[in-house]
């Protein structure tokens, strides 16, 4: 005997499940990104000298492209559609094209670059080459050197002024951050710092400047008006990563040493609180729609998410064997946690996290692992 369908029931489940899907879809989709734009990752790869491309809606590799040894300091350019980066080993400057995912252009700057900044406007792009120990600007569009300066020993990071006018250049061997000119990248100054300088942030304001030692547990206070040194901050551990606050209020530095993150208020120069997160926090993102702070923990495998206004310390986020870069995408959506002991990309929905849960609870897995190249250092997000 034939058993009857039926089609109303079969109807109804065939639009229930075109239902989930489709919210599914709207999850995945970040609520900035408007239909027709792409929104990817880029992930520079140590070992391999590729970077991964990552679709950050579909969760899936994209494409995987050679760019050279030592791959570091990936940047999405502001305002073209190129993601740029260095070769380490090579001594060269890449451009990826990220419609077409090809290299676009390779130029020559010296031997150990490694990290490299953008002028506020996009038009050049500034290097720092220890080997020689120089300063060039490239013109963004033309990817011609334009302009070449002097620094001091060893110099190992170059960052601009949001106002646009200065280049500040850490010099490790002769313990100075470099004073440069913008736009013909001749000498403004030197100013003495703690041993071994390394990374810069500089106040909205372009007044005033901190810089890490890779040495000791130290931070430099620099005044950039006047080019003097204000005073070197005593901290509690080694520094890690500087992370400022978009009004520039607040200094977050994460400490390995000092298990935890020390918070500096910018106005007095002084470390005004420390909370204590875990086993080996490294770096860290601020997120500035929720006022949260994503601190990597790398012995631990988690993200800890800190609330920043309260001093609120959260449930931590499984995210891997040993995260270490983090962004958070346009608008605070997905958090990217790159993990170089697993060789994956964590991606984590924010809106998913509560600060309020009790920070002893299990760690919260993420939202998907996407596997990337060997020993992933450097990320970039483009929107497009």
């Amino acid at each position: 005997m034939k058993q009857r369908v039926n089609y109303r029931l079969v109807f109804l489940l065939v639009i229930l499940v075109v239902l989930a899907i489709r919210e599914v879809a709207v999850e995945l989709r970040p609520s900035f990104l408007r239909p027709g734009l792409h929104l990817l990752a880029y992930v520079g790869n140590t070992a391999d000298g590729t970077v991964s491309v990552l679709d950050l809606v579909k969760l899936s590799p994209v494409a995987t492209v050679s760019v050279g040894p030592g791959p570091s300091g990936l940047r999405a350019h502001p305002t073209r559609p190129e993601i740029w980066g260095l070769s380490s080993l090579g001594g060269y400057v890449w451009v990826l094209d990220v419609r077409s995912n090809q290299i676009a252009a390779r130029i020559p700057v010296g031997a150990a670059p490694y990290a490299l900044d953008f002028s506020p406007d996009g038009r050049r792009a500034y290097v720092a080459a220890s080997g020689p120990g120089t300063v060039l600007a490239i013109d963004a569009a033309s990817r011609q050197i334009v302009a070449r300066g002097r620094a001091g020993r060893r110099p190992w990071i170059a960052r601009t002024a949001p106002d646009g006018k200065t280049i500040l250049v850490s010099n490790r061997d002769d313990a100075t951050i470099s004073v440069l000119d913008s736009n013909s990248l001749a000498p403004l100054g030197a100013i003495p710092t703690v041993p071994d300088p390394e990374q810069i942030v500089i106040l909205p304001d372009s007044a005033k400047a901190f810089v890490t030692s890779g040495s000791t547990n130290q931070v430099s206070v620099l005044d950039l008006k006047r080019k003097v040194l204000l005073t070197n901050l005593t901290l509690g551990g080694t520094p890690n990563d500087l992370t400022l606050k978009p009004d520039g209020g607040e200094l977050y530095i994460s400490s390995s040493s000092a298990h935890g993150l020390l918070i500096v208020n910018t106005d007095t120069n002084e470390v005004g609180d420390f909370l204590l997160l875990g086993m080996s926090p490294t770096s860290a993102t601020f997120a500035a729609g929720t006022e949260t702070l994503y601190v990597s923990d790398s012995a631990a495998g988690h993200i800890v998410p800190v609330a920043v206004e309260t001093r609120v310390v959260g449930r931590p986020i499984q995210v891997g064997q040993y995260p270490t870069t983090s962004r958070l995408t346009p608008g605070g959506d997905i958090l990217l946690v790159v993990d170089s002991g697993s060789n994956d990309l964590a991606v984590v929905r924010t809106k998913t996290l509560a600060i309020g849960q009790p920070e002893l609870s299990p760690p919260r897995p993420p939202t998907a692992l996407i596997p990337v190249g060997a020993q992933p250092r450097d990320l970039a997000i483009k929107v497009f």
